[in-house]
């Protein structure tokens, strides 16, 4: 089949796409978003598992995945099929927590390694039975740790096929869903298990339209059949996938037996698995027919990268569009902010209060410094209110956007007073140091004495209390002359602007810090395009 005769350049192209999938990330709760992260693990688990080993090594065995519901009796299966007990069979659920993949010896080699299900560590069963303590503990129970994949073999088995019994497709364990899932997605064939009660849930549903929608090669086991009721259940079996598109697939049926519970020996006698058993080697054996089975699921996979890419690219960019409407908003409230402090400089907010009172009592019952602190403080409590104002804005929108929820950092005002705190009492050390600039200046030019406290205080009364403090400017002028009082008024006008623009936007970086973090760009969206488009190019 064309599909395995694989070009350099096919394969550059797969594994560039491979990456620009790696890097897509969507962690604000968007509508879909949970759909577009379960697709993209989907599509890793594909890639990396399946489709470039595949395409790497045609010539690998076939591998076929029993996968199915709780209680399916996937386990028995595959011990039938061996013709020994290799995995676990019985009424405790989940059973099946650590998957097992049996494979001829001869073929052993292929799967030592990580060239499929690459995340998986590899464990392997000493002789006489016992088991791996890196993987059980002494009640033969996986243990918590990394994900592994026990490698059996069985000269029994044909030459070119493996089987891998999976975790349950519905287990009550979030693990070993996920791992069944990644499973399926490394398989050449899905063999799907279900049960004579179970063959109308939801849940192997879901997985057939799945089958249907990549084109995979596809089995059914239809198990646990009363003899009383085989014909009337098969039938209406495949009525059910002939509506579903599926007529074609090749469906088996295994009787009800003793060795069908879970109590059992956990092998079915060879007459009951003989048809699948059949299919399987002939389609591993077979040379047409296994090229056939492989070349199928590839190229299935492949083609409905057209669909779902996309997706992934929509998602993608509904990411980035929230994250921009979030920093627009938090943009916008913070300039509110900054010229919302500016407008009450300019009014004199500042001057008020106990400013005011040192203000009136200069120089006789109030210092030049208690008129600077109180200054100082009457800054840090404009800059605190619009801050607040600004965090009660975004915390109102954040109510009707769920993105604001993962997206910004959630109001912290005794931190934000401690911020700006910091940044006014820079603000009054540098204008401090203005003051201390020009009296040396005066000094030396006109010599005499100029108190370098008494300007910084009537240059912060200039700059911060509009109207109510003209007499500050009148006063700097009589001390430093007018040019120089014009000068320090600029410095110490663009000092105080850039205390309060700093001071802002600090609070603005602050709560756009989670989203920073995220690093969502467009680049995800117009990089998996390219990259689809690079691959479609290419086959």
């Amino acid at each position: 089949m064309a599909i395995l005769d694989v070009r350099p350049r096919l394969l550059d192209a797969l594994t560039s796409l491979r990456d620009r999938v790696d890097a897509a990330r969507f962690p604000l709760p968007l509508p879909g978003a949970d759909r577009a992260r379960r697709s993209r693990a989907e599509l890793l688990a594909q890639l990396d598992d399946y489709l470039v080993p595949r395409l790497r090594a045609p010539e690998a065995p076939l591998l076929a995945v029993i996968g199915g519901s709780t209680g399916a009796g996937k386990s028995t299966l595959v011990n039938s099929l061996v013709g020994r007990r290799v995995t676990e069979a019985g009424v405790l659920r989940p059973t099946t927590r650590t998957p097992v993949l049996v494979c001829h010896p001869d073929d052993h080699h292929w799967f030592t390694g990580q060239r499929v299900l690459p995340r998986l560590t590899r464990v392997w069963v000493p002789a006489q039975g016992e088991r791996a303590e890196s993987a059980y503990d002494e009640e033969g129970r996986a243990q918590e740790g990394p994900a592994a994949l026990r490698v059996e073999t069985d000269p029994g088995l044909a030459r070119g096929l493996a089987l891998l019994d999976a975790p349950d497709i519905d287990s009550l364990v979030a693990r070993n869903r996920d791992l069944a899932a990644e499973l399926i997605c490394a398989a050449d064939i899905w063999v799907l298990v279900t049960t004579a009660t179970r063959y109308g849930d939801a849940v192997p549903w879901h997985l057939l339209r799945t089958a249907k929608e990549y084109d995979v090669t596809l089995v059914t086991v239809l198990d646990r059949v009363p003899h009383q009721v085989a014909a009337e259940v098969s039938r209406q079996y495949a009525v059910l996938l002939t509506a579903a598109g599926l007529g074609d697939v090749p469906r088996f049926t295994i009787p009800e037996l003793p060795e069908s519970a879970g109590g059992g020996s956990g092998l079915l006698p060879a007459t009951a698995v003989a048809a699948l058993r059949s299919w399987l080697t002939q389609h591993a054996q077979d040379p047409y027919a296994r090229t056939v089975a492989a070349a199928r699921t590839a190229a299935g996979t492949l083609a409905s990268l057209r669909a779902r890419m996309p997706a992934l690219a929509g998602a993608a960019a509904a990411q980035h569009a929230a994250a921009v409407r979030l920093v627009q908003q938090v943009e916008g409230a913070y300039g509110e902010a900054v010229e919302r402090v500016r407008r009450e400089i300019a009014q004199g907010a500042a001057l008020a209060g106990g400013a005011l009172t040192h203000w009136h009592g200069l120089p006789r019952d109030s210092t030049p410094d208690e008129l600077l602190t109180a200054l100082t403080d009457s800054l840090a409590t404009l800059l605190r209110g619009a801050a607040a104002t600004a965090d009660e804005q975004i915390a109102e929108a954040g109510k009707r956007d769920p993105a604001a929820r993962a997206g910004l950092a959630p109001c912290d005002t005794h931190g934000a007073a401690e911020r700006i705190g910091v940044a006014v009492r820079h603000w009054r050390r540098c204008a401090e140091e203005l003051a201390e600039e020009e009296a040396r200046a005066r000094i030396a030019e006109y010599g005499g004495s100029c108190a370098p406290e008494e300007i910084a205080a009537l240059l912060a009364a200039a700059l911060l209390g509009g109207r109510r403090a003209r007499k500050a400017g009148e006063k700097l002028a009589e001390t430093l002359g007018a040019h120089a009082a014009l000068r320090l008024g600029d410095r110490g006008g663009r000092l105080l602007d850039g205390c309060v623009t700093r001071a802002m936007r600090a609070e603005r970086d602050r709560s756009l810090a989670p989203l920073d973090a995220l690093d969502m760009t467009p680049e995800h969206q117009v990089e998996l395009i390219a990259a689809l488009s690079v691959l479609q190019k290419e086959r």
